[in-house]
């Protein structure tokens, strides 16, 4: 069954016409709820009226973004919206569970790809084409993707590899505002329209966090460094140096203020692009140290005021032509900025070094006035081009991570936009050209490949007409002749170019491609190219010479002899080394062409992207004038028309664009085999082979076939625990299909069996979780009971310990007793050393005592101290057994109480008055201190102290009786 997707129905019965145009105003009636429609696939019917009122009510409403099946489309809004790329809205799409039911944001294919990369599901590398005209938005959705990136894939441990992390990601963030100062431009369709391809490898590694990047760049329009159409600029950074300078650098770089420059138009518009602090801030981040960064505009500088050098036209053709009057000291601040002999650099402007003959004789020509020009301007963007080349090299070496250090990558190729203007020439057919690749690309990969693999594999599929655009590619760069090879024939010929004979000869031999045209008024030699976006006449003066690209030998010699560091780098003065810019003389091998150059570089990088698993963007411009909230539906209409748009709602809408190898689906969601329930999967079975053809039960995959069976029987399981009591029967997702050797699914099926094999794990998880701890838990008792165990036995050996501590104490504590107390007898008896020691038995007879009292007088503590307080007490002890402690302390002799007198105190007073020994001999003081220690100090002095005691001593010689 054939569709032809134009917006109408090929058939030619009326009633068939009528139903859908009833259908179509009945969708169309309902414009109120048009902007509610995230995915244009949901639209119905689909044709671009409708597709076009959808996105118009959707931008009206601030919804920038919206689904088309497999594409993203992106319209510009032409506003700064912060709030709509906050890093809280990337973690919010990052953390998502299910981004796809978010609204439509590039952050959801952002978050789609890096979970595609975690997936590893072949092929794991993905790559992001981001299409569109210039002016729609391109630059700004590659810059948000490669925020969202750094925002999402840094989740390092430690806090080392974090600040590596974050270092990595802001130098690739910061190679953006470098690029786009050395390569982007303001031009009538965009303010910073970028003027070169450019294809940024984000590498990630095994924990899939961003190590690295990689910067290739394809075809910069160096031609704008001396040629800038009316109302367009030069690059931002020419612009950038002269308003961002301060008054020392303006010195250096001799940049006057006010000074006007013929190759720096417009100076006087002022753009957010130019701000010079950003772009050196960003350099110094990449490793360009501020001497270098100086360095480069200063030569930059150079070029500003090589610009200002005019030529006069000579009246001799045999001299050269001269600079004029106000442009020698141009010549004069050239030659300083860029390190050159001013003579030098004067006289390869104005002669042309010409080598002919078998001997290669050297002959000199002087060059008119156009030539002069030519050759200047040749030296400028020979410059400029070394310059981007080498600014691209050293973001390269600064972001570039190690090849051991990164297994996948998330490509961005941001190319420049289908462009058509009132003079077109090789550059638009080169940027035509590569749209032209990248839309078969897309055609190959989401439309006529997928329709082809229905129909091997065996599913029944509507077929859908579709837009191919080999016809236009054969034309440009078809085998074995073509625009391109017409070119490249054209400057291999030692002849000079005519854009007549140009004309003529690509009309002639490409008369019979239909994506040629012709036009017939035009006075300029030109022909017309049908595009898929439309068609585009290349004007043909000047074409072959582009594409050329001579550069005269004796400029690149002039700048191998300049003496600034940077050019000395740009310019080596290596004799094997062969720059392409200088012609190989006689030999017969082909030159080397922009055209072939840029062909060669377009087919690595489709090989790049075959070998992804690629994802689209499609900016749309809602109107050329830049202007927020403003629709202008015809110019958003010939953008729909040319990216194919409607086709691609129709083949997302109705095919399966997931495929995925019967090996690989059972290898990942054979898991899902868990959530089937436990019935015979005879053929009684209520889903005995969904989706699986007949062939499959019988194909040599034999092991496969059940795997895929028990998968497919948990499809009513996964879609009843998916619906909401709300969902109809037709909301439901397709089923998927099995081919001969792959499976097909949609979107919304691989999100199903996504959240099925996600709670298939987290129930395993939860299973394995539980086990652990069980385990952890039993583990915990074990310990507790051995630590208290071992406790226990901790504090009885401690109380052990202790308690024989306390039994060595007391016995140390007995036996120093033992020691003090028979040290102070023995102290106390030497100091009482005058006193014969005499018996009880030989007491006289006077003093008659009973055996009671002698055995209490023996019984007494012979320690003096003690015995002396007892006999000073007041209370409690009579007089009588006071004199006996006393006489038992002081060891006195009771046989003679003639001898000594005891005088005790009054019945009101307490203890003894005083002791004295009556004299019977000669007395002898003895002033020594007594060896009892603290024996002349009282703690509490008491009034009835006892004084002399210890200073009177009696002589122990004979007694003297008086």
């Amino acid at each position: 069954m054939l569709q032809q997707v134009n917006g109408h129905n090929p058939g030619s019965d009326g009633q068939a016409r009528e139903y859908l145009r009833e259908d179509l105003q009945e969708f169309l009636d309902g414009e109120v709820l048009l902007y509610q429609l995230d995915d244009l696939t949901r639209v119905n019917p689909v044709t671009l009226e409708t597709v076009l009122r959808c996105l118009q009510a959707r931008y009206m409403a601030d919804r920038f973004y919206t689904n088309a099946g497999c594409t993203l489309v992106a319209l510009n809004p032409f506003k700064p919206i912060p709030q709509l790329y906050s890093p809280e809205l990337m973690r919010e799409y990052h953390a998502a569970p299910q981004p796809q039911k978010l609204k439509p944001h590039v952050f959801t294919v952002g978050e789609q790809t890096y979970r595609n990369v975690k997936s590893l599901i072949e092929p794991v590398n993905q790559s992001i084409v981001v299409s569109g005209e210039s002016g729609a938005g391109k630059t700004w959705t590659s810059r948000c993707l490669m925020k969202f990136y750094a925002v999402v894939a840094a989740s390092p441990a430690s806090w080392e590899t974090h600040k590596i992390a974050e270092r990595i990601e802001q130098r690739i963030l910061n190679s953006n505002p470098v690029m786009e100062a050395f390569g982007n431009a303001c031009t009538l369709r965009n303010n910073n329209s970028s003027r070169f391809g450019k294809f940024i490898q984000l590498q990630l590694n095994r924990a899939q966090q961003m190590t690295g990047a990689a910067v290739q760049t394809y075809l910069l329009e160096k031609t704008r460094v001396a040629c800038q159409a009316s109302s367009e600029r030069n690059f931002h950074i020419f612009y950038q140096i002269c308003k961002g300078a301060s008054e020392d650098e303006r010195l250096q770089w001799h940049l006057p203020e006010g000074v006007a420059f013929s190759w720096l138009p417009n100076p006087e518009r002022s753009l957010e692009e130019d701000c010079f602090e950003v772009t050196r801030e960003a350099m110094l981040h990449l490793g360009i140290d501020t001497p270098t960064q100086n360095n480069i505009f200063k030569v930059l500088a150079g070029l500003l005021h090589l610009g200002n050098i005019q030529f006069a036209a000579s009246e001799d053709e045999a001299q050269p032509c001269q600079p004029m009057d106000d442009a020698k000291c141009s010549v004069r601040t050239a030659s300083l900025l860029l390190g050159l002999p001013e003579d030098v650099l004067l006289e390869t402007m104005q002669i042309r070094t010409i080598r002919a003959g078998r001997q290669q004789q050297v002959f000199r020509k002087p060059c008119p006035r156009a030539e002069c020009d030519t050759r200047r301007d040749c030296l400028a963007k020979l410059i400029y081009a070394r310059l981007f080349d080498w600014l691209v090299s050293v973001i390269n070496s600064s972001i570039c991570a190690d090849t051991d250090s990164w297994t996948t990558f998330i490509g961005l190729l941001d190319v420049y936009g289908f462009e058509s203007f009132p003079d077109n020439s090789l550059e638009q057919l080169c940027i035509n050209y590569a749209n032209e690749k990248l839309q078969q690309h897309f055609v190959a990969h989401y439309l006529r490949a997928q329709q082809e693999e229905y129909a091997v594999e065996g599913l029944e599929w509507s077929f859908v007409n579709y837009q191919d655009n080999q016809a236009c590619l054969d034309l440009i760069e078809g085998s074995p002749i073509s625009i391109c090879s017409l070119i490249n024939e054209e400057c291999r010929l030692n002849r000079p170019s005519s854009a007549a004979q140009l004309q003529t000869r690509i009309e002639t031999a490409l008369a019979g491609s239909p994506c040629l045209g012709h036009n017939k008024l035009s006075r300029e030699p030109s022909f017309i190219v049908v595009h898929y976006a439309g068609p585009v006449r290349y004007h043909t003066a000047g074409l072959v010479e582009k594409n050329k690209d001579p550069v005269p030998p004796e400029l690149t010699r002039l700048l191998q002899q300049s003496w600034d560091p940077l050019l000395m780098g740009l310019f080596p003065t290596n004799p094997k080394e062969k720059t392409q810019e200088e012609p190989s003389g006689q030999s017969r091998n082909p030159v080397l062409t922009v055209v072939s150059k840029f062909k060669a570089s377009l087919e690595q990088l489709l090989q790049v992207l075959h070998s992804t698993t690629p994802h689209y963007i499609r900016c749309i411009k809602p109107n050329s004038q830049g202007q927020a909230q403003t629709f202008v539906q015809e110019e958003v209409l010939s953008q729909l028309e040319a990216c194919g748009l409607v086709e691609t709602i129709h083949i997302s809408a109705a095919g399966f664009p997931i495929r995925i190898s019967h090996q690989n689906f059972v290898e990942r969601y054979k898991l899902l085999r868990r959530l089937r329930p436990h019935t015979s999967s005879g053929p009684h079975s209520p889903y005995p082979a969904k989706g699986l053809p007949e062939w499959c039960l019988h194909s040599e995959e034999a092991t496969l076939e059940p795997l895929i069976q028990d998968i497919l029987h948990t499809l009513p399981v996964l879609t009843q625990a998916a619906a909401t009591p709300g969902d109809s029967a037709e909301a439901m997702p397709a089923p998927m299909h099995c081919g001969r050797t792959k499976v097909f699914i949609t979107d919304s099926m691989l999100e199903l069996l996504e959240c099925g094999r996600a709670q298939v794990l987290e129930q395993c998880a939860r299973c394995i979780q539980g086990g652990w701890r069980r385990h952890r838990h039993r583990e915990e008792v074990r310990q507790q009971r051995a630590a208290m165990l071992i406790q226990a036995a901790i504090r009885s050996w401690l109380t052990r310990k202790h308690i024989q501590r306390l039994h060595a104490a007391a016995t140390v504590i007995k036996h120093a007793w033992q020691k003090w107390r028979i040290r102070m007898a023995y102290l106390a008896a030497k100091e009482l050393d005058g006193v014969e020691e005499k018996h009880f038995s030989q007491a006289p007879c006077s003093l008659s005592t009973s055996p009671l009292q002698t055995r209490f007088l023996e019984a007494i503590i012979r320690l003096w101290p003690l015995g002396l307080v007892l006999a000073n007490t007041a209370m409690g002890v009579s007089s009588f057994q006071r004199k006996l402690v006393v006489w038992a302390c002081l060891q006195l002799p009771r046989g003679s109480p003639s001898s000594y007198s005891v005088q005790t105190a009054q019945q009101d007073q307490a203890g003894v008055t005083s002791i004295r020994a009556l004299p019977q001999g000669s007395i002898k003081f003895h002033c020594r201190k007594s060896p009892l220690r603290y024996a002349d100090i009282c703690p509490e002095p008491s009034p009835y102290s006892v004084t002399g005691f210890n200073q009177i001593l009696l002589e122990r010689h004979r007694l003297i009786h008086m």
